[in-house]
């Protein structure tokens, strides 16, 4: 009998410590590496290479770049793939960090750390194997098309047909914030100045709360703008 074994580069050639046959070496380097390999080996020898495509999002590459320049200042991928095939994806995406045949665990573990660096997290992910980092993350984004399971545990699903709705969503958070931001100071500034004035008798009570009305519903009205 023979014993026919399948699995990831790390199974067959590490942990089963199985070889290339002699004179194959060529032929093995040369597979595509844009693709996710599985290999076959047979009494320790390699005996085939399932080349299996994930093919790549045409907007990936205008969605990292987009939420780079929309404030998200690191932009990671991990993934289970080869390292050959992780190199190759983040070279076509502009990732310049990558972690490969990384497991569940090793996922949660680097969201858990970068929060630990006070970094506040998001995590997007579609497979079971993601679960645990959208679960560790801050904000974690799962997509409409994958595993039930992700989807439960994210805090927010995205439809699957076009990515860029996450730059979408944070340059709405951008302007949302900067309305808080700005929407207090104006309220301090305009609160303080009315009280100074009252205190100092510059103006009466009526008018300070004419004034302070009238801006409250200003300022509520300009709150209702779009934020993009």
């Amino acid at each position: 009998t023979s014993k026919v074994i399948i699995g990831s580069h790390h199974f067959v050639f590490e942990d089963e410590a199985c070889v290339i046959p002699a004179g194959k070496q060529e032929l093995f380097d040369s597979l595509p590496d844009d693709c996710s390999h599985l290999y076959m080996a047979i009494n320790g020898q390699l005996a085939a290479v399932i080349c299996i495509i994930d093919p790549l999002r045409e907007e990936a590459p205008e969605v990292i770049e987009g939420l780079k320049k929309a404030g998200i200042s690191k932009v990671v991928m991990m993934t289970g793939d080869s390292e050959r095939t992780a190199a190759s994806i983040a070279r076509k995406v502009g990732v310049t960090e990558y972690y490969s045949e990384v497991l569940p665990e090793d996922k949660a573990k680097f969201v858990e750390e970068a929060k630990a660096q006070g970094r506040k997290v998001l995590m997007v992910g579609d497979g079971i194997n993601d679960s645990p980092a959208l679960s560790a993350a801050d904000v974690g984004i799962a997509i409409s098309d994958g595993a039930e399971l992700a989807r439960e545990i994210a805090d927010i699903t995205i439809g699957a047909d076009d990515l860029s709705v996450m730059v979408t969503l944070k340059e709405i958070s951008n302007g949302l914030m900067d309305k808080i931001h700005k929407n207090y100071r104006r309220i301090v500034g305009i609160n303080g100045s009315l009280i100074v004035l009252g205190v100092t008798g510059v103006i009466q009570p009526t008018m300070s709360a004419l004034l302070h009305n009238t801006s409250t519903l200003l300022i509520g009205m300009d709150s209702m703008k779009s934020v993009r």
